[in-house]
Formats: C-alpha cells, sequence, structure tokens
C-alpha cells in the first residue's frame, strides 16, 4: 500500500523559510518521479516543483528561485525548501509519487498546511 506523509509545515511570518518533507512507504521509492504541489483557498491544485528518480528538477515558475526540491532515496523523503514566504505562498502542500505526465502523479499524501503572516 503506497503511503506519502507529509511534514514540515506550519505558521511563519513573510520572508521567512520552511522544509516540507514527505516520507514514502509502499513502493520503490527511488523508481519513482516525485513532486509537490500546493492548493490555496478557493482555488484548484498546481504543481509546484517535480523531480525525476535520476534527480533532474522541474519548476512551475521558473524564475522564483525560492523553492528547492530534493530527495533522499535512502531515507525514502522527499523535501522542499521554500525561502522568502509570502502570504500568497498560503496552501496545502501535498506531495505526489508517480508520474504519468509532467503534473499529472498517480499516489497523493493528505497535505501540510503553511500560512504566512504579513
Amino acid at each position: 500500500q503506497v503511503r506519502l506523509v507529509e511534514s514540515g509545515g506550519g505558521s511563519v511570518q513573510a520572508g521567512g523559510s520552511l522544509r516540507l518533507s514527505c516520507v514514502g512507504s509502499g513502493f520503490r521509492f527511488s523508481h519513482l518521479a516525485m513532486g509537490w504541489f500546493r492548493q490555496a483557498p478557493g482555488q484548484g491544485r498546481e504543481g509546484v516543483a517535480r523531480i525525476t528518480s535520476s534527480g533532474d528538477t522541474t519548476y512551475r515558475d521558473r524564475s522564483s528561485g525560492r523553492f528547492t526540491i530534493s530527495r533522499d532515496d535512502a531515507k525514502n523523503t522527499l523535501y522542499l525548501q521554500i525561502n522568502g514566504l509570502k502570504p500568497e505562498d498560503t496552501a496545502m502542500y501535498y506531495c505526489a509519487a508517480g508520474s504519468r505526465s509532467l503534473w499529472d502523479f498517480n499516489y497523493w499524501g493528505q497535505g501540510t498546511q503553511v500560512t504566512v503572516s504579513s
């Protein structure tokens, strides 16, 4: 049974940083592409970043530079470092595994909430 468990969210002030983590189990973590998505209140879910099994990364907002996705296959863990947090980054952040296409994934976690105050 595939399981993805996110952690690391919280309430921070604008300009702060967070590192989100996602631990995967029930599948061969190192073999799958992984991704981070977010969903703000009243909006649809959008991709933030993805990383292939070989470590190649893609970011939805290439100009931002505030997000860094990484993975530690030895720990079955996916990370998302977010720097310079803005109020508009407030959202539920989801981990995903098993990419069917660039931003379409098979498996999803339950999410971790990030709230940024100004």
